[in-house]
């Protein structure tokens, strides 16, 4: 298994602050977003290792599990892969031989070290367990299989198809082969919901029935929206005359662009809503779109500028340190 060296994926050093993380996610998220990159294909797989690699390291506790897993880090030696079954394969918790896959938007080194499946490796012993027939033949259901799949907000928006490989160990004697599924994704998922292909997981024994294949919803991260329930919510930065005279400014959504009226007088921390630009609702409905207001003043001013700045600055009788 090759070693995923997340902090070379986004091109920040190891002591990279949690706001320096962010940035370098959002700037080459930016840049190979499908949606506006030149090279689809070669863009969908940098924005997913992209994704993956912010995954682990904007989130603190697998960023500390990541840092952990030894000195040799760069070499992987640290990082050894869950134990082996039959064969060498990798296994399960239980011993069992793990199945992997392929198209759902994260690595295997991901999905053995990071992925939130239960039993660590994918897949787990149905309910039920094994009984005996009549004849004394035991009969045990096959193992249902869960893999976390990627899925951006525009596929949420508008719905997609995705080719999911599924790639099976030898097991009992029959030999391992692939299974590749052709996975509708239908607008409106949520993060955590389950696709489920039924019969596709584990073979039953003894004439039991086959386990599920489940698909769990994992949403890709946006280098502009951040989803909460239905709403999406998005910065919008303003320079201090814009908030103060008002301004019309385009914003991005994840239907294009669109025009957003700022009221004169509008405060930093001001959340505008844009109606039925969030992501859809099981009634047909959409949510909203939330932008936030943040000031932002220029690095470096012109003499004129400055000359204007310092005579706001005599004429103003604003103090913003004083107390309402």
């Amino acid at each position: 298994m090759k070693f995923k060296d997340y902090y070379q994926t986004l091109g920040v050093a190891r002591t990279a602050s949690v706001d320096e993380i962010k940035q370098a996610f959002r700037k080459l998220a930016r840049l190979y977003h499908p949606d506006v990159a030149k090279n689809k294909v070669t863009a969908e797989e940098k924005f997913k290792e992209i994704n993956e690699a912010y995954e682990v390291l904007g989130d603190p506790e697998k960023r500390a599990r990541y840092d952990e897993m030894g000195p040799n880090w760069q070499e992987g030696a640290g990082a050894a892969p869950p134990p082996r079954g039959a064969r060498g394969r990798r296994a399960d918790a239980a011993g069992q031989p793990d199945f992997e896959f392929g198209g759902t938007g994260f690595s295997d080194f991901f999905e053995s070290f990071f992925s939130d499946r239960r039993g660590g490796s994918g897949s787990f012993p149905r309910t039920g367990g094994r009984h005996t027939d009549d004849e004394g033949v035991y009969a045990q259901p096959g193992r249902d299989i869960e893999a976390d799949l990627l899925v951006t907000l525009e596929e949420v928006l508008r719905g997609s198809q995705r080719k999911v490989t599924l790639r099976r160990p030898e097991m009992d004697g029959e030999p391992g082969r692939n299974n590749t599924y052709q996975v509708r994704i239908p607008p409106g998922m949520r993060e955590g919901q389950k696709i489920r292909l039924a019969g596709q997981g584990g073979p039953g024994h003894g004439g039991a029935a086959a386990g599920d294949l489940y698909l769990r919803v994992r949403l890709a991260r946006h280098p502009d929206f951040t989803v909460r329930g239905d709403d999406l919510h998005c910065d919008l930065d303003l320079a201090p005359w814009e908030a103060v005279l008002g301004v019309k400014v385009k914003i991005p959504t994840l239907d294009g662009t669109t025009t957003l009226r700022v009221a004169p007088d509008t405060e930093a921390g001001t959340q505008l809503r844009v109606r039925q630009l969030g992501l859809p609702r099981e009634d047909g409905t959409r949510g909203d779109l939330y932008a936030l207001v943040r000031l932002k003043t220029p690095p470096a001013v012109a003499a004129q500028e400055r000359a204007l700045w310092e005579q706001l600055a005599r004429v103003s009788k604003f103090n913003p340190r004083e107390k309402s």
